[in-house]
């Protein structure tokens, strides 16, 4: 996603991921892929990667920084890959083919795992190898019906310029959450002056709807029978069920997503309970590891309930994924390709308004290492 993001102005000369489904989907999609090594990322070497890229795209693992996760950090078994992803960008530098641009992308739980130790760690990486660096926080929901905010750290280096209109000097509430303030006061004075505040241009007014992108006849999934739609209704709390009442008197249509969350109940033990929002945004799209973690449209038509999974092309559509892309058989296979992605038209806005003009500054284009 992140390659459809940046767009067909960029080449891609390297691209590698260990998972082999998502492997086999990158490959129908981009013309059998002979640049994607599909491995271990641990067990790649400097000599794996070629030329001199403007650009390395690094999405690592997200499962120990996430606030819903383990709060292992950079330290846990899967987060810790990016270790793995710096060994390499330090090996390029030790053979002056270092990236111009990196970009690092991850959950906002990052920015305060570990009392912002870990992100402070990211930044003092970056520091070391010369690379200034801008951390920015853009939610896709400014772009597509999802709430899905995430971390971009742009680390350039060398004699990459950015626009002044993009520089200032200090935070910007758009981009820049208060909670950034906890790593910055960590880091180091060197890493500390190659902290950048940028500001991009406020996207076009969102004009999808969450109704845009719901099938009227889904492909791969089966609408819930009226005892499962009823027992998803038994599992909302009084809140939850005024939500769903009041949705019945719109005298319309009303679309709304559904995520099942373990909660303390009114005893403190812990229960499943069905969270329902009607507000034209998806929740956050994860992972399918296991029931909860998939979502649930309810379509509400005055007295007419109904309820079944998000489909995989509706997943697709929440991030930004073109109708032509093609998307795995199976579900799960299909509904992890999109849950545990960057949105595309995210990855372009960052592309067209901060690296495009950055790296035309400094030379042509030569590739791009995702």
């Amino acid at each position: 996603m992140a390659r459809l993001g940046l767009g067909d102005a960029w080449k891609c000369t390297f691209a590698n991921d260990n998972d082999k489904r998502k492997a086999k989907s990158y490959k129908e999609n981009f013309e059998g892929a002979p640049e994607l090594l599909v491995r271990d990322i641990a067990h790649l070497s400097v000599s794996d990667l070629p030329g001199h890229a403007d650009l390395a795209w690094a999405s690592f693992p997200c499962q120990d920084l996430s606030l819903a996760g383990s709060g292992a950090g950079l330290k846990g078994k899967r987060s810790a890959l990016f270790w793995e992803f710096w060994r390499l960008i330090q090996g390029l530098s030790a053979e002056r083919r270092a990236p111009r641009t990196v970009v690092l992308e991850n959950v906002c739980g990052t920015i305060t795992s570990h009392g912002g130790r870990d992100m402070a760690a990211l930044c003092e990486a970056l520091s070391g190898e010369g690379y200034r660096f801008a951390p920015i926080v853009v939610d896709a929901a400014r772009f597509l019906p999802q709430s899905r905010p995430r971390l971009f750290i742009v680390g350039l280096r060398g004699d990459n310029e950015l626009k002044p209109e993009l520089l200032c000097l200090g935070p910007q509430a758009a981009w820049h959450p208060d909670t950034l303030g906890i790593p910055y006061d960590l880091l180091g004075d060197a890493a500390r002056s190659n902290w950048m505040w940028v500001r991009l241009p406020a996207p076009p007014r969102r004009t999808r709807r969450l109704a845009d992108i719901i099938e009227d006849k889904p492909v791969g999934v089966d609408w819930h029978s009226p005892f499962e739609t009823r027992r998803l209704l038994t599992m909302m709390t009084p809140i939850n069920r005024e939500k769903v009442r009041a949705a019945t008197l719109m005298g319309r249509r009303m679309i709304g997503t559904v995520y099942r969350r373990t909660r303390p109940n009114e005893n403190g033990v812990k229960v499943q309970r069905a969270e329902v929002r009607f507000d034209d945004i998806a929740g956050c799209l994860r992972t399918p590891s296991g029931g909860s973690s998939r979502q649930t449209v309810l379509i509400v038509e005055g007295r007419n309930i109904r309820s079944r999974l998000l489909s995989p092309r509706e997943a697709a559509r929440l991030m930004g994924i073109p109708e032509r892309y093609s998307l795995p058989e199976r579900y799960n296979d299909a509904y992890h390709l999109a849950g545990d992605g960057v949105a595309v038209p995210v990855v372009r806005h960052l592309s067209v308004n901060l690296l495009e003009p950055m790296i035309s500054k400094s030379r042509v284009k030569q590739g791009c290492a995702a």
